[in-house]
């Protein structure tokens, strides 16, 4: 069973392939973006991930509650979230979790916050 932390970066990288990633069907498979996101994970020393039913789900249901206003605002639930928002190509999963990963630059790992306004 996937632990919490594990659980909240699923919600993550579902809330943007349901969102807002919708011409590239053949590159934003669920398995396109647990390949992207442990390829990350790899690069940081840390283990990899699997899919989750339940935390696709309640993304989805999230996703479908955003898709007629495309606010990117966070849902307030029990996972935390990574949202996605591109326009003027098609976008993969491997571009979402690419652009998650290079946010990195604004954490603070010794205070364990991110940089203001960020």
């Amino acid at each position: 069973r996937m632990g919490h932390s594990s659980a909240l970066v699923w919600l993550c990288l579902l809330v943007g392939l349901g969102m807002l990633i919708h011409g590239t069907h053949a590159q934003n498979s669920p398995q396109d973006f647990v390949a992207a996101h442990n390829a990350a994970r790899a690069q940081v020393g840390v283990g990899p991930m699997v899919w989750d039913n339940t935390v696709a789900a309640y993304a989805q249901n999230y996703a479908n509650q955003r898709i007629g206003d495309c606010k990117l605002v966070h849902s307030g639930g029990k996972y935390g979230e990574n949202l996605f928002w591109g326009s003027g190509r098609e976008y993969t999963a491997a571009d979402a979790v690419n652009l998650w990963v290079a946010e990195k630059a604004n954490y603070n790992y010794a205070t364990n916050t991110c940089a203001s306004g960020k």
